[in-house]
């Protein structure tokens, strides 16, 4: 029972680290791809930012560039709130980027506009459902719904009768 008890906190510890995130505020300053940003912060640091929860085109690939400049169009320029916990091999961050809502014609609208899933609803990127468990289940289920939708309505790379996602065109290229 004893070592039980000591086991109990570790648990937990470990437990609130994966839901807890960070937030990394400030402005894009460039657009790599359809997955991959640039945000430079109020000291400016500059961050790459790859967007959690999608895997979009490479730039070579069908609706490469289409799927750059919609994130373009949605994030450059503009104010940013990254929400993350983790950053990948490459030193990037891997966070959810919340922009102000396009609809929005205030100076101080909220960061409430997710765009990784704005990506996947207009077609231009898959719902990553190799890292599905490192999102919110409200994120998961909100991706998945956006991808099938997308998918239905022949959205984006979805107009192709077999798109193929960017995991296998970059293993392709590997070989």
């Amino acid at each position: 029972m004893d070592h039980f008890k000591r086991l109990v906190p570790i648990c937990l510890c470990i437990i609130s680290s994966v839901v807890q995130a960070d937030t990394l505020s400030g402005r894009v300053v460039g657009v790599s791809d359809g997955d991959t940003i640039t945000v430079l912060d109020a000291d400016y640091t500059q961050y790459k930012i790859r967007l959690s929860g999608i895997d979009a085109p490479e730039k070579k690939q069908a609706f490469g560039q289409r799927s750059k400049e919609h994130l373009s169009d949605l994030v450059f320029g503009k104010q940013v709130a990254v929400e993350w916990h983790k950053t990948d091999r490459y030193k990037r961050i891997i966070g959810k980027v919340l922009v102000a809502d396009p609809a929005c014609t205030k100076a101080d609208c909220p960061k409430t506009f997710d765009a990784c899933l704005s990506q996947v609803s207009v077609g231009l990127a898959w719902w990553y459902r190799q890292y599905a468990k490192e999102q919110l289940p409200e994120d998961r289920q909100r991706y998945e719904l956006a991808e099938n939708e997308a998918r239905a309505r022949k959205a984006g790379l979805w107009v192709d009768a077999e798109p193929v996602p960017p995991w296998e065109f970059r293993h392709a290229g590997r070989r």
